[in-house]
């Protein structure tokens, strides 16, 4: 799955609803003069070069975002520091003027009375002031619908003890890739500070298939072992089954481990066959995984803290709108254009096919 795309996957062009299946330009190049086929075949080899001087532009970019992840990372440090509690920030640093402002001016009267009614609580109860900002992680992988798919009731535990998430790059010289670090203060479940997951990316055209460069792409990633503690594994679980011998009719109870749903799965991933051949259900794992990764160093990790409050949440839920908004739009239109063919079938006319599946 091409889940990295420098330009985002717009799929082929065609505004004027022709030739919809690429055998319909194979056929066109045919039916073109020699000598029109001859210049066309030149235009080719210009885009060839094209393409391999855009994959250029986009290892460019790769060294880019390696230089700006330097700077970033110190805000990205003292936002570790706020989450778990190390650093409290000064009242300078926690001015922030709110869109809701006008709101909670009006409610102001409600404000006060609340005051009141906390002030009666804390005579009665000690004030408790968490640290940090208490399972910031954790809300944010049950808030993000992608991660909370991942997501097992025995994962939570664990995930409160995860302090930091950082996108590494690949050093200058080395091939494209970049690694999801998860930081996590010690715990009860595994000896590992730090699980890495590496995503390695191709930036050049296929020597097969050049014309379907679009950018970089994930290609294949890499988890890491995580050092359990015993009987802590939750990616594994203890069944019993009975088994019944066929001479003597005795049974015995036989303790196995077998594969159980965990968050900590995506550290043993699917691995890509050289050869390209998968079955589909792994296909789709390991292009879920590409998309996940891509996610986490696109959107989390950069704003994680609007996705803690929901705010990120609330842009993606209006892009997806948008999106959906328009394939309507898009659909009403074609049953319109199918009201007006009826009636006037045209039997030489090609009938449409079904869209062909990108191989990712």
């Amino acid at each position: 799955m091409d889940a990295s795309k420098g330009k985002g996957d717009q799929g082929m062009q065609n505004p004027g609803g022709q030739m919809d299946r690429p055998v319909s330009f194979h056929f066109l190049e045919s039916m073109l003069p020699k000598a029109v086929k001859r210049r066309v075949h030149a235009l080719k080899r210009l885009q060839v070069q094209c393409a391999n001087i855009e994959a250029k532009f986009y290892e460019e970019v790769h060294e880019l975002e390696r230089k700006y992840a330097a700077l970033y990372q110190p805000l990205f440090d003292k936002r570790r520091d706020v989450v778990t509690g190390t650093v409290e920030p000064t009242d300078e640093e926690c001015e922030w003027h709110s869109d809701r402002e006008e709101e909670e001016e009006l409610a102001e009267e409600v404000k006060e009375k609340a005051a009141i009614e906390d002030a009666k609580k804390e005579e009665a109860t000690p004030e408790e002031d968490p640290k940090g900002i208490p399972e910031f992680w954790l809300t944010i992988f049950k808030s993000v619908d992608m991660l909370s798919d991942m997501l097992q009731e025995h994962d939570e535990p664990i995930l409160k003890h995860l302090k930091d998430i950082q996108v590494k790059f690949s050093e200058p010289g080395q091939p494209m890739s970049f690694t999801l670090e998860f930081h996590f203060e010690p715990n009860g479940y595994f000896n590992n500070a730090v699980l890495t997951k590496v995503y390695k990316m191709k930036s050049e055209p296929d020597a097969s298939d050049p014309f379907s460069f679009e950018g970089p792409e994930i290609i294949d990633c890499e988890g890491c072992q995580i050092d359990w503690h015993k009987g802590k594994d939750v990616t594994v679980k203890t069944i019993k089954k009975k088994q019944k011998h066929k001479g003597r009719g005795t049974v015995r109870t036989v303790t196995k481990q077998v594969p159980n749903d965990s968050f900590f799965n995506f550290f043993n991933p699917v691995k890509a066959l050289p050869d390209g051949e998968m079955d589909e259900d792994s296909e789709f794992t390991l292009a879920t995984d590409f998309e996940i990764g891509h996610f986490f160093r696109e959107r989390i990790v950069p704003r994680a803290v609007l996705y803690f409050t929901g705010e990120a949440l609330e842009d993606d839920e209006s892009f997806e709108e948008e999106e959906l908004e328009e394939g309507d739009e898009e659909e009403q239109d074609e049953e319109a254009d199918d009201d007006d063919d009826e009636g006037d079938f045209d039997p030489k006319k090609e009938q449409p096919q079904p869209a062909e599946c990108k191989q990712q």
